[in-house]
């Protein structure tokens, strides 16, 4: 299991602790653990020195007040915001309708124009990166407008209607994106909350999801069209949590490649239950064959955790043990000097480059 990885390259690297965790061990290990989170050296700001980071980029909703970020704008590394709106985009789910209340939206052309405050706002706050958590990427066309007043109206909605809204409003957003030279990055494929039982006990996001199966494709190559006949195909970034689609982003990347930006559709890193050796080099296995592994962006890590940074050392690892493997086998020359540039583009530079930063 990963977590063997993860867990001991964390003790490793921040603790100094080389023992195998295990029932034996456990007790002297948390006891040194804790005693080094005692220390000046171990607050969170301190750990995200230690690690040489240079940006971290947080998950956040378009209501929050970013007030943490704007006191944090002093840190020597750059703590900037990440626009989520799954929010105020789920028009099908049952926390649509106290979320616009809350925020005090009442029509749709407010929603739309408070969407774009937002993204003005996370904009002036350092903010180059959208975030959307999606099932599946809808498409539909019709009357969105008409949808949000019907759901105001406490009906109930088709699911086509539910697609009209949603690929309205991430058409919107898309939008403000490009004006602003922002990254969207689209989620796919979690099937959450599988078990009511203990939804209803702890809440969402405890553990319960798993990888959805739907067929992504169509409605995924029809919603990028839409936004690129539009004009409005900003730089995007997709992942997928089912691996059986990693052809399918693989291949639907070229397909809306555009210059001036290298690399502007990006096939994301292997995310959530793919974020494991195997899954890391499925996912640049697909993009090497299919696309160009050299501007790939690389690695993101979604872990909460102010000593996961290790993962990206892990992800070096992988890649390079990869790449290596191809020059040993003969499938890649061994020039030494281009290996080293791929390495650090993917590990750095294009990331670097592709945000902004």
């Amino acid at each position: 299991n990963p977590l063997y990885h993860w867990t001991h390259l964390e003790l490793k690297r921040f603790f100094g602790i080389d023992e195998i965790l295990s029932e034996k061990t456990c007790k002297s290990i948390w006891d040194r653990v804790n005693e080094c989170l005692q220390k000046d050296e171990f607050t969170p700001q301190e750990l995200i020195r230690r690690s040489n980071v240079k940006v971290v980029c947080t998950t956040d909703d378009p209501a929050d007040t970013l007030e943490y970020h704007q006191v944090l704008k002093g840190f020597s590394t750059k703590i900037l915001p990440t626009f989520r709106p799954d929010k105020a985009v789920e028009i099908g789910k049952e926390t649509f309708l106290p979320y616009i209340e809350g925020v005090g939206i009442k029509s749709y052309p407010a929603l739309l124009k408070w969407l774009s405050e937002r993204i003005d706002f996370f904009h002036e706050n350092g903010c180059r990166i959208s975030d959307h958590a999606l099932e599946y990427v809808p498409y539909a066309v019709g009357d969105a407008e008409a949808v949000f007043n019907k759901k105001l109206a406490g009906q109930e909605l088709s699911l086509n209607e539910i697609n009209v809204f949603k690929t309205a409003v991430l058409k919107h957003c898309a939008k403000e994106y490009v004006r602003l030279n922002w990254a969207m990055q689209l989620h796919i494929g979690a099937l959450r909350n599988n078990n009511t039982k203990m939804y209803n006990k702890l809440g969402p996001d405890t553990g319960y999801d798993s990888i959805n199966d739907l067929c992504i494709a169509e409605d995924l190559g029809k919603f990028m069209d839409c936004l690129e006949i539009d004009n409005c195909l900003p730089k995007t970034i997709l992942y997928t949590l089912n691996p059986k689609d990693n052809y399918v982003l693989g291949t639907m990347l070229g397909c809306f490649q555009n210059g001036p930006v290298k690399g502007k559709i990006q096939f994301g890193s292997g995310w959530w239950f793919n974020d494991q050796r195997d899954g890391m080099v499925e996912q640049m296995k697909a993009l090497a064959n299919l696309g160009m592994l050299s501007r790939f962006v690389g690695m993101l890590t979604d872990s909460r955790s102010f000593v996961s940074y290790p993962r990206h050392e892990y992800f070096r690892r992988i890649l390079c043990n990869l790449i290596g493997k191809w020059v040993e086998d003969g499938e890649y020359p061994s020039d030494l000097e281009v290996l080293t540039k791929i390495a650090k583009d993917i590990c750095y530079y294009n990331a670097k480059n592709y945000f902004g930063f």
